[in-house]
């Protein structure tokens, strides 16, 4: 499988201050990456550098295994979408669309029209004029209609309704099952992407402190609440990421498969055990402000 990504010790430096700190990861072809943390804490940073828009202080970037600085060869293969995406102030959403063909070799007009029809847009309407959701909409649309081998979406469909996320959503998957290329979602709507995500990658202060296939992380992480003294017992020996005291009640998160033993014992001990989502997990992880290291959940 192609390395479509791959950057080595990637570190961006603002007044002496890491942004990003010695990040290395790969993306493969034909994979949904949830680039997932904090605001600020440097997955946009990142993306700009994987596309050209910002210079790394050190490391290495390769996309489709070539520097993508002042590369077209490279460029035209990607998509990148932002929430500040910026247009001409007399650009109407037709006028913006009729540029796509020459900017993305796959693009595919049917399927832009589509979507121009499931999330309603006016095309004569200058882009000033649109709301947020609108404008949000029309990321989303050139975003899925390039069919870009690299396409990435930082955030663009916040403005969106939850009703035109879950279309969003819908379309992606449809769209992806039938032409598979690479796409990066990097949201703070955790929950809501983590049914489609099949690898995740973590970046919390610049650091990067998880990248696991979404598989091995489902599952791997539990909240044990119950007598203070009896989860003590339980959870002695295995990693907590967080713990919570009520009166005489512990709450504590394991970090961990629950084996059938565990569950035996924990059921012993009138312990209630709960999953944890992949959003209550990376909470966890980026609340360990204390110690950025990258976590093996295996």
């Amino acid at each position: 499988m192609m390395n479509i990504v791959e950057v080595q010790g990637l570190t961006k430096t603002y007044g002496g201050v890491n942004g990003v700190d010695d990040v290395s990861f790969k993306m493969d072809s034909g994979k949904i990456y949830g680039l997932l943390g904090r605001n600020g804490a440097g997955k946009t940073t990142i993306m700009h550098m994987l596309t050209a828009q910002m210079f790394p202080t050190s490391g290495k970037v390769r996309v489709f295994g070539e520097a993508p600085y002042e590369n077209n060869r490279v460029l035209s293969q990607v998509c990148f979408i932002k929430e500040s995406q910026k247009y001409p102030d007399h650009f109407r959403v037709i006028d913006v669309l009729r540029l796509c063909p020459d900017i993305f070799p796959n693009w595919d007009q049917p399927f832009a029209d589509q979507l121009l029809n499931d999330f309603r847009l006016p095309l004569k309407r200058k882009i000033k004029k649109l709301s947020r959701g609108m404008l949000s909409s029309v990321g989303v649309i050139i975003g899925l209609a390039s069919r870009a081998p690299l396409t990435m979406f930082d955030e663009p469909y916040l403005g969106l309704d939850a009703v035109a996320r879950e279309l969003f959503y819908n379309r992606l998957i449809e769209d992806y099952a039938e032409h598979p290329r690479t796409i990066v979602l990097s949201t703070h709507l955790i929950d809501e992407v983590s049914r489609i995500l099949e690898h995740v990658i973590v970046i919390d202060s610049g650091k990067l402190i998880l990248n696991e296939d979404a598989d091995a992380i489902r599952g791997q992480a539990y909240t044990a609440v119950g007598q203070a003294e009896k989860v003590e017992s339980f959870i002695s020996g295995l990693e907590t990421i967080d713990r919570q005291s009520l009166g005489g009640l512990l709450s504590a998160t394991v970090l961990g498969s629950l084996d059938p033993g565990r569950r035996n014992q924990a059921e012993l001990l009138g312990l209630e055990l709960t999953p944890v989502s992949l959003q209550q997990l990376i909470v966890h992880l980026t609340k360990q402000k204390s110690d950025h290291r990258a976590v093996d959940i295996r």
